[in-house]
């Protein structure tokens, strides 16, 4: 059954909200195969696994990759709470995702900071959604980090 974007996203936020949890940057990602099976999931996991390229669009990436059994990943969506970073971007393109749904613009470390105008790390055929449950995405980083601050 293929539900919506704001459906998705919620599954997204969840794994967000399981990064937080963990005392890891709260940052979730769903990848999902066009007849709506959700192929693979992920959230960061740098600090538990000692491991800077342990962000959840790369996870959600490699689990939707082995769950295929290949590397390619066109027809599908991912969703991704906050802009992905360039290194995540680049992965992204690579795999050939169709579809990217971003929650929430990520100003300081987004890959938007370094893309040349009318340029895209994605596939060239690639659609990008901004904004989808982006409240709630916003607010589950700003959250994660007013609490660090008063620790």
């Amino acid at each position: 059954m293929i539900l919506g974007d704001e459906y998705y996203m919620g599954l997204a936020l969840a794994e967000a909200y399981a990064a937080a949890e963990e005392g890891e940057i709260p940052i979730g990602a769903v990848v999902v195969a066009p007849n709506g099976r959700i192929l693979g999931r992920g959230h960061n996991q740098t600090e538990r696994l000692s491991d800077v390229t342990a962000h959840a669009e790369m996870l959600a990436v490699s689990a939707a990759a082995q769950t295929l059994g290949g590397k390619y990943l066109a027809g599908c969506t991912l969703y991704v709470t906050i802009e992905p970073c360039p290194m995540c971007a680049g992965a992204i393109g690579w795999s050939q995702l169709s579809r990217i749904v971003i929650g929430a613009p990520d100003p300081k470390r987004g890959y938007t900071r370094i893309v040349r105008p009318g340029t895209t790390p994605f596939h060239p055929r690639a659609e990008v959604t901004e904004g989808v449950r982006e409240g709630e995405c916003r607010a589950v980083i700003q959250d994660f980090f007013i609490s660090k601050r008063r620790k």
